[in-house]
């Protein structure tokens, strides 16, 4: 029989072995892992997300309970829990073709998340698409869940999340709305983390975060992969910050369609600039 317990701390010593570990010298965040049971998240019927036979498989936690148990806990692996805003439903089987939507982000990509957001005790905490709730259980577990609101778009997932964490006796403040317009009754935010990517930083969101707070989020890039973005607000609406690493994430429903790139603010390639010396090759941007 495939034991959670013991799937959970392997999935921990790979992610530790990933760039130098992902957990760095956050312990809260190695003891918050293994305390929230990432399986009470996913739901029983799950899609793997890449195509076998021309189909994205479909686990089925009551027909394959080892394997589904062992996908949950790979930790480079997101499992899709919609395709297309839910009208390609999981009871269909295998999914020839759709949209992801939402899923459980892989285990190793949160935690990364999670360390670069570096949430201190009772800080308040916004988190835009609460999703299965699981990553808002790990918060919860640093900050307090009363310290938490979480916001989702989709209804279905909200109540669906809010069941998860009822179960483990966590009570966030949930809303159910559109995420890029923050939760401006509950602000100001110490920390903002978004699991859903943007193409262009809402505007609300560093103005719901207070002097020297920290915004999480994928951003679209120019390079064919989003990157985490970390960005530091001055309580005025303003922020500044650096990509951090390429990430994959789903887009918010408002940003899906594509834009000029240089609309969005990108450079072009011509300004990017390339050192070469004794001392190697250096690429920034910037005109010469």
């Amino acid at each position: 029989m495939v034991d959670a317990v013991a799937l959970r701390r392997g999935c921990v010593a790979a992610i530790d072995g990933y760039g130098g570990g992902y957990f760095h010298e956050r312990d809260w965040l190695r003891a918050a892992f293994l305390e929230v049971p990432r399986e009470h998240f996913v739901p029983d019927r799950v899609w793997w997300p890449t195509r076998r036979d021309g189909r994205f498989p479909l686990l089925d936690r009551n027909e394959r309970p080892g394997q589904w148990l062992k996908a949950v806990y790979r930790p480079l692996a997101a499992l899709i829990t919609q395709i297309d805003d839910g009208r390609v439903r999981p009871e269909d089987g295998p999914a020839a073709e759709g949209c992801f939507t939402s899923s459980v982000s892989c285990s190793a990509v949160i935690v990364d998340m999670l360390h670069h957001l570096d949430p201190q005790p009772h800080e308040r905490v916004l988190e835009i698409g609460t999703g299965s709730g699981y990553t808002t259980a790990l918060l919860a577990r640093r900050v307090g869940a009363a310290n938490i609101v979480t916001v989702e778009i989709d209804p279905d997932l909200a109540r669906r999340a809010a069941g998860n964490l009822d179960a483990l006796g966590l009570a966030p403040h949930a809303v159910v709305g559109d995420g890029e317009g923050g939760y401006a009754a509950a602000a100001p935010y110490d920390r903002i983390l978004s699991t859903a990517a943007v193409r262009h930083i809402p505007a609300a969101w560093p103005r719901q975060v207070r002097p020297g707070g920290v915004i999480i989020t994928p951003i679209d890039t120019p390079y064919n992969t989003d990157a985490l973005l970390r960005l530091v607000c001055d309580g005025q609406g303003n922020a500044t910050g650096r990509l951090i690493k390429p990430v994959t994430f789903m887009k918010t429903r408002a940003q899906r369609p594509r834009r000029s790139y240089g609309e969005l603010g990108w450079p072009g390639w011509s300004e990017h600039r390339v050192t070469v010396g004794a001392d190697g090759q250096r690429i920034d941007m910037g005109r010469p």
